[in-house]
């Protein structure tokens, strides 16, 4: 059965937010409402209450940054930035501004759908135990099985994977994994990250789950896929 999920869709290139419509609603099963104004969005919001928002970063009115910023400050519902600004994307994915994924420009429609679904899917998890690709973290018993064989992992590594699997295809920048893997927030490089990276790929490998369930994200981080 097809989810009945509104999403609302703030985006002011009119082809293109049809498109988005069409794609969400006819290969995702979603209920789709478009808004072309920035200044138009937040009304939108209150109006439709929607399950999740696909929301442009440059509109009239009003810009993206501002309507997450407005939309986080009364609900906490998921939202999906879209921009063709790489240098932005820091900021998207910061913890100060909420927003749970971006998608960049230019984009297949049909990753749209897929990258809602799953965002969807992570905002209805529950627990901090996850689930995802074969993989099984208990936080409990501080262990982690990949296709039912337990993965030797490092409390670090441990840290990071748990991160990672609780928001499988969200990208995580590496200043937001560092400071998830150190309470202390110390100052550590982006080297310390990707090395911690390159050892659960190869603990990964070593299981015959492969290295490819951690996928780098160019310039950006790294994300569980899903």
């Amino acid at each position: 059965m097809k989810s009945q999920a509104t999403i609302l869709v703030v985006e002011d290139e009119a082809k293109l937010a049809k498109l988005l419509s069409d794609y969400l609603e006819k290969i995702g099963g979603y209920r789709t409402h478009r808004v072309a104004r920035g200044d138009e969005a937040m009304q939108a919001f209150e109006e439709v209450s929607p399950e999740l928002v696909l929301l442009d970063l440059m509109l009239p009115g009003m810009d993206g940054l501002e309507i997450c910023k407005a939309i986080r400050a009364k609900s906490q519902v998921p939202i999906i930035m879209v921009t063709a600004l790489v240098e932005e994307i820091d900021r998207l994915l910061g913890l100060e501004l909420g927003a749970d994924d971006y998608i960049c420009k230019p984009f297949s429609p049909r990753e749209v759908v897929a990258r809602v679904k799953a965002v969807l899917r992570r905002a209805g998890a529950s627990g901090p135990d996850a689930t995802v690709s074969g993989l099984h973290i208990d936080q409990e018993l501080h262990t982690a099985m990949i296709n039912n064989r337990q993965l030797k992992l490092s409390p670090v590594e441990f840290a990071l994977l748990s991160r990672l699997a609780a928001q499988p295809g969200r990208v995580f920048s590496r200043d937001q994994l560092m400071s998830s893997i150190y309470a202390d927030y110390r100052i550590v490089s982006d080297r310390t990250v990707d090395t911690h990276v390159k050892n659960l790929r190869r603990k990964l490998e070593e299981t015959g789950a492969g290295t490819e369930l951690i996928e780098s994200v160019y310039g950006v981080g790294y994300r569980l896929a899903t």
